[in-house]
């Protein structure tokens, strides 16, 4: 316990280092990667391109002289990223199945893949999961995990209500419903990560990822723990920006001049230097709705209803058919379950910093 906690202590360490020495180090950390990978071991490398944080690392690359084909699975990003994409030479990779027979077969990636993954499960009938699933409804471990209480497995009550009607048993304090469609977090594996594995291996290589920290999520604690490159057996990855926190990556986008895809608006800065970019802060494949409980409006489908009309009401609307009743539906049905507002338009409430080119 006190090893992890030394290794978490020093990644922290490193994320608070000056920005250029951070990316002093990322370059060092690159070129050491490339080495092994290539000049030791005699094998190839990529780098995994898709939205602008993995943008910039493909024109890091470039500027510090390393020659790293760049691969992506263009068909499932927005527009203006499939644009820059081409314009930069990625590499297509196909994805193993059409996004909306995912939504249909598969079911929607909500809340988040680690809650996905849960709630997943609450809706499976007679699970042989038991034990697993009423840790998910209580927090409690039972004997193997030596009676005690866990918050981190246990799905709060706000999303048990909503999905975990098939297990009401295991909290009669809660009224729970279940949901007329799927919740699924296998979309990323079918979508991305099983086709760029798969042409990882036929070409004997290894990526390059723009992966940070600081953005959180399930790899947050690998990265700190494996640091920037990894030689495991399983996985061997570089992900040089690992340390970098928001604000570093966003200058050193405007230092190597990289093109900000139009899904991301712009990158400016406000009056305290802070950097920030207009429209999206992260982008992702247009039928995600992770996280998108917690974001404020216009949020991603809103802007997807601006950026692409006809889209928008295929996936609201249409891209799903319902099993039982044989209606469509889509994304609509989803955030009306979960609270979220999405078929008004949303007041835009306009900030200073949308004006600031033109203060004095």
């Amino acid at each position: 316990m006190s090893e992890q906690k030394d290794y978490i202590k020093k990644f922290v360490a490193m994320q608070r280092l000056p920005y250029e020495v951070k990316v002093r180090r990322a370059e060092q950390r690159a070129k050491e990667f490339y080495d092994e990978i290539v000049n030791d071991r005699g094998l190839n490398v990529h780098v995994s391109v898709g939205g602008l944080d993995s943008i910039t690392l493909k024109y890091f690359l470039d500027s510090i002289g390393l020659d790293v084909p760049a691969i992506g699975v263009t068909a499932v990003e927005h527009s203006s990223i499939r644009k820059i994409h081409k314009e930069i030479g990625v590499r297509p990779i196909y994805p193993d199945m059409a996004k909306h027979k995912v939504l249909q077969e598969l079911g929607f990636p909500v809340i988040s893949k680690a809650k996905a993954h849960k709630i997943n499960l609450l809706q499976i009938k007679d699970s042989e999961k038991q034990t697993f699933i009423h840790a998910i409804m209580t927090g409690d471990m039972g004997e193997q995990g030596k009676w005690q209480h866990s918050k981190k497995i246990k799905l709060p009550d706000k999303w048990i209500k909503l999905f975990g009607g098939n297990y009401q048993e295991h909290r009669p304090d809660l009224c729970c419903k279940c949901a007329d469609f799927r919740v699924s977090a296998e979309c990323c594996k079918h979508m991305k990560e099983d086709p760029c594995d798969r042409w990882a291996k036929e070409h004997n290589s290894f990526p390059f990822l723009g992966l940070m920290a600081s953005e959180g999520g399930q790899r947050e604690f690998a990265l700190m723990k494996n640091g920037c490159n990894y030689y495991g057996k399983e996985v061997t990855r570089s992900a040089p920006f690992a340390p970098f926190m928001r604000q570093d990556i966003l200058q050193l986008a405007l230092d190597l001049k990289v093109p900000v895809p139009g899904a991301y608006g712009e990158i400016r800065r406000k009056s305290d230097g802070t950097l920030y970019t207009t429209k999206a802060q992260r982008t992702g494949c247009d039928i995600c709705g992770f996280g998108i409980h917690l974001e404020k409006r216009p949020h991603r489908f809103d802007r997807l209803r601006e950026d692409n009309p006809k889209a928008w009401h295929f996936w609201m609307y249409e891209c799903c058919v319902d099993e039982i009743t044989g209606e469509k539906y889509g994304w609509g049905r989803v955030l009306d379950y979960i609270g979220v507002a999405w078929e008004d338009y949303p007041a835009v409430q306009m900030s200073i910093y949308d004006f600031q080119e033109y203060l004095p």
